[in-house]
């Protein structure tokens, strides 16, 4: 049957048919089957992912055919996520270097930093930002690349994900205002302060994460669950930050379907909740004024978790 397949469109339909049969699970940078099937194929070719579609119709030899077809399988029998088996990810119109060692980037942070954070950030100064739990590092390697004047810092516990991000400062060149730190949330970076701290903890609940399609057991579980209800990092974070945040400084963390128990748990505390072009995605904005307003009920709801 694939012998029939010829061209680049040829094997992406087919692609994406094939993931479509096998009922594979998306979510990993891509949404559906085609986008899954496009971004395999033409990584495997070695192609832009914004190649011209008058290409489509260019024949791939059969070296090409066979590592495209090998790839699909391996995506339907492994379940194992296209970004991992091509080695690369786009994250805010950027390409990333991606593994097993940190989560596949898919924040929607990404469009807060394409937008310049407007409007959160409209009217401030920011000299200095923190990517806090940065995994693979395409939060603050992307922030650094759309504001080159900007002194970033990467922080994660995992050395091997710092070892990820550390390969893609260089893949990105933005070794001259991106460092990458080993902490444990803000315990290594002891009076530093920054104008903004962005933040995409693990916040899964250990009843979601053993729920969740094959796919995401490719991934590390460190990066990933977060407690009965996914505040365990959420809740340090927001009663540590006020004292790594400048005066004006502002805060924004992604909690994902955890937003309902954090509000429910701190009800009081006026969390800016964002609006995504796709709608709400579980990130919220807060300045540092409002967690130290608010300290004592945040700092009770982190002391409580023990």
């Amino acid at each position: 049957m694939t012998a029939e397949l010829a061209t680049i469109i040829d094997f992406i339909r087919y692609g994406a048919s094939r993931f479509g049969e096998a009922d594979v699970t998306f979510g990993h940078s891509y949404d559906n089957a085609l986008d899954e099937a496009t971004h395999l194929v033409l990584q495997t070719l070695h192609l832009p992912h914004d190649l011209s579609p008058a290409y489509g119709q260019a024949r791939l030899t059969s070296a090409e055919k066979q590592a495209v077809l090998d790839l699909f399988e391996r995506r339907v029998r492994e379940r194992t996520p296209v970004a991992y088996l091509t080695g690369k990810a786009w994250f805010a119109g950027l390409e990333f270097i991606t593994d097993r060692r940190a989560l596949v980037p898919r924040s929607p942070i990404a469009e807060l930093i394409q937008n310049g954070f407007s409007p959160w950030l409209d009217g401030r100064d920011v000299g200095r930002a923190l990517d806090l739990c940065t995994g693979s590092g395409c939060i603050g390697i992307a922030m650094a690349s759309y504001n080159p004047d900007w002194q970033v810092d990467l922080v994660d516990i995992s050395d091997e994900a710092l070892s990820l991000a550390r390969e893609n400062i260089d893949y990105q060149d933005v070794g001259a205002c991106v460092r990458a730190i080993c902490s444990d949330l803000f315990t290594g970076i002891p009076g530093e302060k920054y104008d903004l701290i962005v933040s995409n903890p693990p916040y899964v609940t250990e009843s979601e994460f053993a729920a969740l399609p094959a796919e995401y057991a490719h991934e590390p579980k460190l990066g990933l669950t977060a407690g009965s209800d996914g505040l365990d990092f959420a809740l340090r974070i927001l009663a540590e930050a006020p004292a790594h945040l400048t005066e004006h400084g502002v805060l924004i963390v992604e909690v994902g379907e955890s937003e309902r128990a954090l509000v429910e748990r701190l009800p009081e505390v006026p969390f800016n909740w964002v609006e995504f072009a796709v709608g709400a995605m579980g990130v919220f904005v807060i300045d540092r004024a409002d967690l130290v307003a608010h300290a004592p009920a945040i700092l009770a709801a982190a002391a409580a978790r023990g």
